[in-house]
């Protein structure tokens, strides 16, 4: 076997490689940006590296990835399955494994408190891969953080150039994959596909909130087309008044349009999600529900408040902020996030915590958004 390097030309889809004493650690926003916010949950999820992969061309017939993990737990509750590294061949999903050991964070959702057990070092192994060239990659787990160590293979490796065309979206967990199975079946990932395109997914789990930092990342990263997904947690975290919104918006696709002053740039706002549709945040866990170790969403907002936000008026304010734009940006666009997911859709397939998608609903997000999108007559169509 021979070890390679891991450098930032075999690591697709992130922002940056911070060189670790545990390995190369994949980020999803810049170091400059990391340090302008304290936020410990916008920080482990930057660093859960959704839509990052390892891309390489070989003739390997058995691939070893040594990965030290850091993985989340909740207090009173049964921890979630590991996260999956898969293995696609030729774009095809050939293989998925998890790691084993690795650190565990516990956190108390009653009162945010958290202890850290240190873990040791796994490899995550695939072999009997065809023995021909081929693009072999390895999307890395996207709820797990994910410390790259070494590289190991039975035949050269090479980098594969990026894509033709880069698809640069940011949005929440949803767009971050919470409960889809595993990393190349989030809801971008299956759409990214379809639609042929190379993926750099910025979603951040309870981080998708105006932050200019995040704008700027958004201006400086390379990109064919961009979309960002808002709302639902400047909703659910209540971070602001109405007032302060429209603006906050304006300002985010100010800094966008800096750096992609031309780049079709889609705005899409919340899918269906009944327990804010009409009641403002701040979210919160259901302690009923965790006493019986589930975990479930309610809001707790007050619903007379007009100047708090909810899936409604955010959907409004987006709408009418991307029309009056668009008069002066004829590649600034809107999508209501209901079309991707609505009303019927939640009778059909119903959000399992009240507020995240499972699998199913995550491949029919991404299907929508396909052929809304990518497809013919889509604003991301190629032309």
């Amino acid at each position: 076997m021979t070890t390679s390097p891991i450098t930032d030309q075999l690591v697709h889809g992130a922002i940056e490689l911070e060189h670790t004493d545990q390995g190369l650690l994949p980020h999803r926003l810049p170091a400059r940006a990391r340090a302008q916010c304290p936020d410990q949950r916008l920080h482990l999820a930057e660093s859960q590296p959704s839509g990052v992969r390892l891309v390489v061309h070989t003739r390997a017939t058995t691939v070893e990835l040594d990965t030290t993990s850091t993985r989340i737990e909740y207090e009173g509750v049964p921890p979630r399955p590991r996260g999956v590294f898969d293995l696609l061949v030729d774009g095809a999903l050939a293989n998925q494994v998890s790691a084993t050991g690795g650190t565990v964070v516990t956190i108390d959702p009653t009162t945010g408190t958290s202890r850290t057990t240190p873990g040791a070092t796994s490899t995550v192994r695939f072999s009997d891969l065809p023995a021909h060239d081929k693009r072999v990659e390895i999307w890395l787990p996207h709820n797990e953080i994910t410390h790259l160590v070494a590289l190991r293979t039975d035949a050269a490796v090479a980098p594969v150039p990026r894509g033709d065309r880069v698809w640069l979206h940011h949005g929440s967990s949803i767009s971050q994959g919470s409960n889809a199975a595993s990393p190349s079946t989030t809801w971008p990932a299956l759409a990214a596909a379809r639609g042929a395109v190379d993926l750099i997914n910025l979603g951040f789990s309870g981080s998708a909130l105006l932050d200019p930092f995040t704008a700027r990342t958004l201006r400086d990263t390379p990109a064919d087309v961009v979309s960002v997904k808002l709302g639902i947690n400047v909703v659910n975290a209540d971070l602001m008044r109405r007032r302060a919104f429209v603006p906050a918006v304006h300002g985010f696709l100010d800094t966008i349009r800096e750096g992609h002053p031309t780049t079709p740039l889609l705005v899409i706002s919340p899918l269906w999600c009944p327990i804010h549709e009409h009641t403002p945040g701040p979210g919160a866990f259901d302690v009923d529900a965790l006493r019986e170790g589930v975990v479930r969403f309610r809001a707790t907002g007050d619903p007379t408040d007009p100047s708090r936000l909810t899936l409604s008026t955010v959907r409004d304010d987006l709408a009418a902020v991307v029309a009056q734009r668009a008069e002066s940006d004829p590649n600034l666009h809107y999508l209501d996030g209901r079309t991707l997911y609505g009303e019927a859709d939640a009778a059909d397939l119903p959000l399992p915590d009240a507020l995240h998608p499972d699998s199913a609903t995550h491949r029919r997000i991404g299907d929508r958004f396909a052929d809304l999108v990518f497809g013919p007559g889509g604003v991301f169509a190629r032309d």
